[in-house]
Formats: structure tokens, sequence, C-alpha cells
């Protein structure tokens, strides 16, 4: 399987509790919720269970949410060492999602599993969102320049983030992409402007503008 489409920075999963913390039913997972939703993250995107595994995940379910109106923050399993393979499951799941992560990210859990985009300047691919988090100046820029293109229900094309659109309607995705390199042009101007040359100088290696499949 080819890298994720990157769609939005941040969360992935509804945030949890961490091991040892407590409870806050109704508003965060517990860790085995947590951990489940990390299974159930890769899943979605595309990792492969056997059948064995599949019939696991099933019983996890059936343990940590036995219905769809159930109050989430209250669930836990009762054994122990099914517990330790759920999250020794999430881990490799983990793994999954990064080995498919987009060129310039990473997924981190932390109370959630996070798409970050990596502070490595002298990588091969260095992400236009760390460029900006590193800038440390307003850049007019930046969140046209960060944006990616996605085609709306009316097949209209956009460019904006996994919930708002900040360039549209456009007839084409190529029409929408042309709006998002421009934008990064005037960023590259504005990180000179800055005095961020070591910024600047990155954007050769910044990715291709991310374009979700209509």
């Amino acid at each position: 399987m080819a890298a994720l489409a990157r769609w939005h920075v941040g969360a992935w999963t509804t945030r949890g509790t961490l091991v040892g913390e407590p409870f806050e039913p109704g508003r965060r997972r517990t860790p085995d919720e947590l951990a489940f939703d990390v299974v159930g993250l890769a899943r979605i995107l595309g990792r492969r269970l056997s059948g064995r595994e599949e019939l696991q995940v099933r019983l996890w379910q059936n343990e940590l949410r036995p219905t769809h109106t159930r109050l989430c923050g209250v669930h836990t399993l009762a054994d122990a060492d099914n517990a330790q393979v759920l999250r020794d499951t999430a881990t490799e799941a983990l793994g999954w999602l990064n080995e498919h992560a987009p060129a310039g990210y990473e997924f981190v859990l932390t109370d959630a599993v996070e798409l970050r985009p990596l502070a490595d300047l002298d990588a091969e691919v260095v992400a236009v969102d760390a460029v900006i988090q590193l800038s440390g100046v307003e850049l007019p820029a930046a969140r046209l320049a960060a944006a990616h293109v996605r085609r709306s229900s009316t097949g209209d094309w956009y460019a904006g983030d996994a919930v708002c659109s900040w360039s549209g309607p456009h007839e084409s995705a190529d029409a929408a992409v042309a709006v998002v390199r421009a934008a990064r042009e005037e960023l590259v101007d504005q990180l000179r402007a800055a005095g961020r040359e070591d910024l600047a100088d990155t954007a050769a290696r910044w990715p291709a503008v991310p374009v979700e499949a209509a």
C-alpha cells in the first residue's frame, strides 16, 4: 500500500486517559479503549488482518463497545493478559501507521494518535507544516501553503484542510493545486524576508501538494 494522503495534522483518534490516570467517563477513552482505537484506525486505513486477528478484534469490540450508545471512558478488559495483548497489538498498529505515514510526517501516540511533521531540516522530505512551525513568525501565506486539495460532493475542487476550504471552488484538481503552489512561493518569500533562509532553502524538498482521490 502506498503512503497515506495527508489530510490533517493533529489527532486522528479520540483522546484518552493514560495508564494510571483517573478515568474521565464521557470525555476520554480508557487506556484499553484508546489502544483499541489505535488498532481500529490502522484497520480503517488499510492494515490487513488474518482471520484469527479479525476475530480477536471483534472480541475486544464486544467487551469495550457493547453498544453503539455506550458511554466511553468506563470500559476495560477484564483479563490483564488480554489487555497486554491489546496494547502490544496497538504498538504493532502504530508501527504500521508510521510505515505508511506521508513523507515528512510521523504518527505519535500521546493521549491520542497524532500526525506530526518531522522537524528534521536535513531530511530528504521536509513538510511545509514543519517549516511553518519552526519559523516562529507569522506567515500570511502559511495556511494555504500547507493546504491539501480535495473534491467536494458537488464535483468542485477546493484547497484547505480536513474541515475548512480556503480556496475554491475550482474546476479541476490542477487548478486548486496551482493555487497552493503559488501560496508556497509566497511563503518562501516571506521566510526570506523574516531572515529564515535556512527554512526557505528547504522548498526544493517540500512534498507535492497532497490531492485526495476523487
